[in-house]
């Protein structure tokens, strides 16, 4: 079901400037047919694309906490994950596993992946991704540890620079229990690796 989102008018307009720009810059007919067009789509799936800005991550967790004395791993695998390379404004993807231990609070399981969005939705490196909704879910429940895990493929890496097209990257996260424990940190590990759906 494809989101709906409302665009900023005088946004769209000022962007579809510069894009038609950027268009010609790089010795392209601006008013060939198929790219008439082009600056004001670009500008709108930029505003899509970034979109995370309008959102507050923290807000997101917090209308839908729960007490409960549940105080075991909780774990939300396999969220997919669209982010920009701030560095070339390429894009990156894979997945997001998070977990988190309660402490006494739980959260809406449908909030987890929208804040992976929230986070993602801007311009991003992965390492700054992962930390990010780490200390979201560490801020907003308090929880005895969360554990963050990012696989990721880079446009950055494989369309240009060193043109890698089977490099993906892996980045994590912990607090608490995950980074304590090393038994709970092997089983968060091997419980998102297995395939048990």
């Amino acid at each position: 079901m494809e989101e709906k989102i409302i665009y900023d008018d005088k946004l769209t307009e000022s962007l579809s400037g510069h894009f038609k720009s950027v268009i010609d810059g790089i010795g392209e007919d601006v008013n060939r047919e198929g790219l008439l067009k082009t600056p004001e789509r670009v500008a709108k799936a930029m505003q899509f694309l970034t979109k995370g800005y309008s959102e507050d991550p923290d807000a997101i967790i917090e209308q839908a906490i729960f007490h409960e004395a549940y105080s075991e791993m909780v774990i939300v695998k396999d969220i997919e994950v669209y982010s920009l390379c701030e560095h070339h404004m390429l894009p990156f993807f894979g997945k997001a596993h998070v977990a988190y231990i309660p402490n006494g609070k739980i959260v809406g399981l449908s909030k987890i992946p929208r804040v992976v969005d929230a986070y993602s939705r801007r311009l991003q490196v992965q390492e700054r991704l992962t930390i990010e909704i780490r200390d979201c879910i560490e801020r907003t429940l308090a929880p005895q540890g969360v554990a963050v895990v990012i696989e990721a493929a880079h446009m950055c890496m494989q369309m240009r620079g060193v043109q890698k097209q089977n490099s993906t990257t892996t980045s994590s996260a912990f607090t608490g229990l995950f980074l304590s424990n090393q038994a709970t940190r092997k089983e968060f590990i091997n419980l998102i690796q297995a395939k048990l759906h």
